[in-house]
């Protein structure tokens, strides 16, 4: 598998790799499907009626609120970015460990990020093949998915609102 840990890498640093990368390609992802997420198309962070989406961050949203996808989408890619920058969280420099709390960090940032594909999937997958994209949002998808079953960086219970399509499509 591609997802793999290889021998003899860190699990810190082969995660953090592949959250920047997961982080960067799901930012594209909604970056083609933007235009057609609006306040008035889709008024609330959701995949579907089923799940509704609030944003807490702890400083300007104290409380879990209810946003407009495209707001939410928004502070989320900021937070991400804000985070993957912070040395103290995602060090670069060679000897400087991890913090403690990394993984509980990058679990956050990956259910996080499930939501997109989330809310991408169920409210825009029309656009999203009609510009030609279908394929390369499944395997961006597949690869986010394998890695995070690999290493258990995602409760399964995250994983429900896109369930039957994972099934068909990473079986």
């Amino acid at each position: 598998k591609v997802v793999q840990l290889p021998e003899g890498e860190n699990l810190n640093d082969w995660i953090a790799v592949h959250v920047v990368d997961f982080f960067n390609r799901i930012n594209l992802i909604y970056g083609t499907v933007s235009e057609y997420c609006t306040e008035r198309t889709c008024p609330i962070m959701s995949g579907g009626l089923r799940y509704e989406y609030r944003w807490q961050d702890g400083e300007d949203y104290k409380k879990p609120t209810k946003l407009p996808a495209l707001k939410y989408m928004t502070l989320l890619m900021d937070w991400i970015e804000s985070l993957i920058n912070d040395e103290d969280i995602f060090p670069t420099r060679i000897g400087v460990p991890f913090p403690k709390n990394f993984q509980q960090v990058v679990k956050k940032i990956l259910s996080r990020l499930f939501r997109v594909f989330v809310h991408v999937y169920i409210h825009h997958f029309d656009s999203v093949c009609s510009m030609g994209a279908e394929a390369h949002i499944n395997t961006c998808y597949k690869h986010y998915y394998y890695f995070i079953t690999e290493f258990s960086l995602i409760d399964n219970s995250e994983l429900e609102p896109l369930r039957e399509m994972t099934e068909r499509i990473c079986t």
